[in-house]
C-alpha cells in the first residue's frame, strides 16, 4: 500500500486526474491525504468534489480557508468574489450531498508521527491538543447550530490563542490557526495581514513551524495554503502548495519516503494575489 499527500487543488481537476494516474494510484490498494482547499479559482471545482468524495476512505482530506468560503456563501452568509468559481457546486442538482458530505471534513488528522492540517499548527498546541480542538469544530459543523456559526465564523478576532477562550471566539480561533496560520508569536498571538514569504515576517513574529519550542517538531506535519513558499520540505514538515493555480505545479509526495511526483499547471502563469 502506497500512502501519498496531495497539495492545495483548488479546482484544477485535470492536474489533480493526471497525478493519479502518473502515481499509479489505485482506491482499493492506496490511500491519499488531501490538504484542504479542493475548491475555488480552478477551472473544475465540482469535478474535484465528486472525485474525492467517490474515493471514501481512501482519500482523507482537511478543511481549508477556500472550502469554508464555499460553506459560507452557500449557506447565504457571504456572497461569492468575483473570481471565485463555485457556482457549478451551487447549482449542481448533488450540492447538498456535496455540501454534508465537505461540512463534515476535519480541521487536523494525526496518525501515528505525521499530522495533517491546511495551513498550520500554534507552537503551543501538542498533536493531542489539535485533534481535540479539530473534534470541537467539527462537532459544532455536525450540528443543528452548523448554520448560525457559519455566520459569525469570520474575523480576525480572537488574535490570540488561550485556553480559556469559549463559544464562538474559541471556534474561530481554531480554524483561523488550522486555515489561516501563517506567522504567529511563540504565545499564540496571531497575523493574518502578511501573506508573502518568510523574509517578510512582521516584527515579534514567526513563521508558525519556526518556533524552537513548537509542540508539533517532533512529528511530520503535512500541509498547504502558503503558495508563495512554493514547495517546503523540511525534515519535520512538508508544504505542499506549489501553486497550481497559479501556473506552478500540482504536488504528490509519497509517504514515509519523501517521493515528490509533480505535475505542470494547465493555467497560465500569474502572480499570486497573496489571498
Amino acid at each position: 500500500m502506497a500512502h501519498y499527500a496531495i497539495g492545495d487543488i483548488q479546482g484544477c481537476h485535470a492536474e489533480f486526474r493526471q497525478l493519479l494516474d502518473l502515481i499509479g494510484f489505485s482506491p482499493s490498494a492506496d490511500r491519499l491525504w488531501l490538504v484542504g482547499d479542493l475548491v475555488n479559482r480552478g477551472p473544475d471545482s465540482l469535478a474535484v468534489l465528486r472525485d474525492v468524495k467517490a474515493l471514501g476512505e481512501a482519500a482523507v482530506t482537511v478543511l481549508g480557508n477556500h472550502d469554508l468560503h464555499l460553506l459560507t456563501v452557500a449557506a447565504g452568509h457571504r456572497r461569492a468574489h468575483r473570481d471565485d468559481t463555485i457556482d457549478a457546486i451551487l447549482a449542481a442538482p448533488d450540492r447538498d450531498e456535496l455540501l454534508d458530505w465537505l461540512a463534515r471534513r476535519p480541521l487536523a488528522v494525526v496518525e501515528g508521527d505525521a499530522m495533517m492540517v491546511h495551513a498550520g499548527v500554534l507552537p503551543g498546541w501538542t498533536p493531542a491538543t489539535a485533534l481535540m480542538l479539530s473534534r470541537e469544530v467539527e462537532a459544532k459543523l455536525g450540528s443543528d447550530d452548523a448554520h448560525r456559526f457559519l455566520g459569525v465564523l469570520y474575523g480576525d478576532e480572537p488574535a490570540a490563542w488561550r485556553d480559556e477562550l469559549a463559544g464562538d471566539g474559541r471556534l474561530r480561533a481554531i480554524v483561523n490557526a488550522f486555515t489561516r496560520l501563517r506567522f504567529c508569536a511563540a504565545d499564540g498571538r496571531m497575523e493574518f495581514r502578511e501573506k508573502r514569504g518568510r523574509e517578510h515576517a512582521p516584527e515579534g513574529f514567526r513563521p508558525w513551524f519556526a518556533h524552537d519550542h513548537r509542540r508539533t517538531a517532533h512529528m511530520l506535519v503535512v500541509c498547504g495554503h502558503w503558495s508563495t513558499l512554493e514547495l517546503e520540505l523540511a525534515p519535520n514538515v512538508l508544504m505542499l502548495d506549489s501553486g497550481c493555480l497559479w501556473g506552478g505545479t500540482l504536488t504528490a509526495v509519497r509517504l514515509p519516503d519523501r517521493r515528490v511526483i509533480q505535475v505542470p499547471s494547465r493555467s497560465p502563469v500569474t502572480p499570486k494575489p497573496f489571498g
